[in-house]
């Protein structure tokens, strides 16, 4: 019985913690709205639910994207999708030196609402944040 408990619990919560995929036709019309204000080229947007953010995944020339936008429409972050070498210089010596030998499986340009960036490395599905001038975060 408390193997079975257990077990409910953490696909609970790990249902929670992640994204949940979501139909077009689910997404509030004002941040649908939004997102095609922002976006008016984009068509085919992937939506996730995120506690109660939305996320639209989408290719620009062939580039991910991404954008969070709240229950009301307001964009929180976007995020675009770069070449690892193009992490700042103090972010590819971090690796260098912390990760050695480890590949990076994907690198991102995050941007806030105020504009302020910090750049994604994910190493063995980690993911590691620097601020804009490539210090780590976490």
């Amino acid at each position: 019985m408390k193997k079975s408990s257990l077990f409910i619990i953490t696909c609970t919560i790990a249902t929670i913690s992640f994204g949940q995929d979501v139909k077009e036709s689910e997404i509030p019309e004002v941040v649908k709205a939004a997102f095609k204000k922002a976006y008016p080229t984009i068509t085919n947007a992937k939506w996730e639910k995120e506690e109660a953010n939305y996320e639209a995944e989408f290719d620009v020339n062939k580039i991910d994207n991404s954008v969070v936008l709240d229950g009301s429409g307001e964009i929180l972050e976007t995020e675009v999708e770069i070449h690892s070498t193009a992490l700042p210089q103090a972010a590819l010596d971090y690796l260098v030196k912390n990760h050695s030998g480890e590949k990076i499986a994907e690198a991102a340009k995050i941007t806030d609402s105020k504009g302020l960036v910090k750049f994604e490395a994910e190493i063995k599905g980690k993911d590691i944040f620097f601020d804009a001038n490539g210090n780590f975060i976490k």
